[in-house]
């Protein structure tokens, strides 16, 4: 018997662990988070450790992201404002939650609801990649640009 598997996905769709169980982003102990639009993605990442090394990374995949990175930004949790990169946002922890592992990075929907996580060790064109299926399964609303302005 042949078992033709033309146009059928592979198992995998997401390279990050889906994250369902994690509270709203409202909800986690962080000092005022600010993001750059109302309706953006948001790439939260925990520098606990290299965090200069962690910021370039995930500042990379966000310029990679091309006419789309402005739908999303990037929320660095430790380090200092003036350490930051362009176009990012630091806030700190002001408690550990039990569900927090360092070093990770959380894909953040814009109703703040976590949807994907990294851990350390994850290859920037994986999250890239996932990055860009979820922009294109969330298209952008109509004149959505012109709203911000």
């Amino acid at each position: 018997m042949v078992e033709w598997r033309l146009g059928i996905p592979d198992e995998r769709t997401a390279h990050g662990t889906l994250e369902p169980g994690l509270p709203q982003l409202a909800d986690w102990p962080l000092g005022e988070v600010s993001k750059e639009g109302a309706d953006d993605w948001l790439m939260a990442f925990d520098c606990t450790r290299d965090c200069a090394e962690s910021a370039d990374r995930w500042w990379r995949v966000h310029r990679a992201l091309g006419r789309d990175a402005h739908r999303v930004s990037r929320l660095r949790i430790g380090g200092t404002q003036s350490e930051a990169l362009p176009g990012e946002a630091v806030v700190t922890w002001q408690g550990a939650p039990e569900w927090r592992e360092p070093d990770t990075l959380w894909i953040i929907d814009p109703e703040g609801r976590a949807v994907l996580s990294y851990g350390e060790g994850v290859e920037a064109s994986n999250v890239l990649e996932d990055i860009e299926r979820l922009l294109e399964l969330n298209p952008e609303p109509p004149l959505a640009r012109l709203h911000d302005e």
